[in-house]
């Protein structure tokens, strides 16, 4: 697998996150990475940026969002920089609930949870001014 980026750089309003996901798909199908591992790493994608959008970037527009796709090594990294609020929480998320109790499963907080799972690695960290979100899957 030979090495490739792209960057794709859009503003903080939710609809340009189907887009940046779609530029991620065409780069997934040109790189030949199997439909059953671009589709979860999507899921993933979509759950951080939306996640930059609300909690970072408090659901205003107007701000920049820079996605980083590259793959070295039959590694693929997600990256993305921000310069919204930094995250609280910084650790492992975990699930806290009884799964059988569906009239009171949580109605958000599984985003990162998801992503946890779904990725061989991830790496957040702000500096104060520009927040990155590395997530890492090999091929």
């Amino acid at each position: 697998m030979a090495n490739s980026k792209v960057e794709i750089v859009f503003q903080s309003i939710y609809e340009n996150v189907s887009m940046a996901c779609d530029k991620f798909r065409q780069f997934c199908i040109e790189n030949e990475i199997s439909k059953n591992i671009y589709l979860k790493l999507e899921i993933c994608l979509t759950e951080a940026l939306n996640n930059v959008i609300k909690h970072s970037y408090l659901g205003q527009p107007g701000n920049e969002i820079k996605l980083i796709v590259q793959i070295s090594n039959s590694m693929l990294e997600l990256i993305i920089i921000e310069t919204g609020l930094p995250r609280k929480k910084t650790g492992k998320p975990t699930l806290e609930f009884d799964p059988t109790d569906i009239d009171n499963l949580p109605e958000g907080g599984m985003g990162l949870f998801i992503i946890e799972e779904i990725m061989d690695e991830t790496n957040y960290k702000s500096d104060g001014k520009t927040n990155t979100f590395t997530m890492f899957k090999q091929l």
